[in-house]
């Protein structure tokens, strides 16, 4: 597009001036939405593509970002009518009938923290993307969701949400009063979560990479907390209780001394890691991203997302690590 021009004398230099700078919060924005980081990317292309050919037309009605928030929210709803709700492991009813299901994913920080570095502008920005309001979200009718994040998680008053949708006020505020009642039927969101920058965060971030890399079932004891769960996309079951969730991991995942490396970051609003996992001609290939639900007396929740090297790179990580990289990498990345 660069030095296109449009009919009405609108530059592409111009469009991108305008726009470029909502891009990350339109990423998760359309992340809450539909759950899926690699979706959310597709969908913002998408935006942006419908912003521009409309561009000539845009007349300054509304803000530009409301403009790009109302492209964006129908987007994404125009996309979440054919899908499945994405969840995880402990969000599933029902028994096992061998259907597919759509996993959530996880969302690294580096695409919601805010480019200004406003420290309580990137708490409000990590609380808005925590994985269990995502799940809670996701069970939501894609509408109800809309309304709830539109006017909760962004703060657009019931005007600039009606017009965004294209309904009435009445409307979404009923619809908002039903998102709020089937939020609490989901129950409560953990209030609890450490900042991934604590150092109480990532001395339990540290722990958790050193109780794998090292195999030791012990350290894993020391940093979850009696009452932790583990859940573990793309597998249906999930464990509660540390001994539960130790005995699981001891006998099932935890291998030799060396069979995993880690390497740290944030995803979700909370400490991560990158997973890689020995491969027989010794180099580290990726497989995941694991978050923590970290919390002042250990980690209450482990989510990890397993046998998708994709999300590695999402993450900016490379899908291949050689045997001398060191254990221990466990210092949080600021990728």
């Amino acid at each position: 597009m660069a030095g296109t021009q449009t009919a009405a004398g609108f530059t592409s230099e111009g469009f991108t001036a305008e726009t470029q700078r909502f891009r990350r919060e339109l990423l998760a924005h359309c992340y809450r939405m539909v759950g899926s980081a690699h979706d959310a990317e597709d969908l913002v292309q998408e935006t942006y593509l419908r912003a521009w050919r409309s561009y000539a037309s845009f007349e300054g009605r509304s803000s530009v970002r409301s403009w790009l928030y109302t492209i964006a929210t129908n987007v994404c709803l125009t996309a979440l009518e054919p899908r499945r709700i994405r969840v995880l492991p402990s969000g599933l009813t029902g028994p096992d009938d061998g259907s597919a299901v759509s996993w959530l994913e996880p969302f690294p920080d580096r695409w919601v923290t805010p480019a200004a570095h406003d420290p309580a502008a990137t708490v409000v920005a990590r609380e808005s993307v925590r994985l269990a309001l995502i799940a809670s979200l996701q069970h939501l009718p894609a509408r109800q969701r809309a309304i709830i994040v539109l006017r909760e998680v962004l703060a657009f008053s019931t005007a600039e949400t009606a017009q965004i949708l294209g309904t009435t006020r009445a409307a979404v505020k009923s619809g908002l009063q039903r998102a709020r009642a089937r939020l609490e039927e989901l129950g409560p969101l953990p209030d609890d979560l450490l900042e991934p920058t604590d150092q109480r965060a990532r001395a339990l971030l540290d722990g958790y990479i050193a109780a794998f890399e090292r195999s030791d079932a012990g350290l894993l004891e020391q940093v979850l907390r009696a009452d932790a769960t583990l859940e573990a996309t793309p597998w249906r079951d999930w464990q509660a209780g540390r001994v539960n969730c130790i005995r699981m991991l001891a006998t099932s995942v935890l291998g030799a001394p060396g069979d995993w490396r880690m390497l740290a970051t944030t995803a979700n609003g909370q400490p991560a890691a990158a997973v890689y996992s020995r491969a027989p001609d010794g180099t580290f290939q990726a497989n995941g991203i694991v978050v923590l639900a970290a919390t002042a007396t250990g980690i209450s929740r482990v989510t990890a997302f397993h046998d998708d090297p994709a999300v590695v790179a999402l993450f900016g990580f490379p899908k291949e690590l050689q045997p001398h990289i060191s254990a221990g990498e466990s210092r949080i990345s600021e990728r």
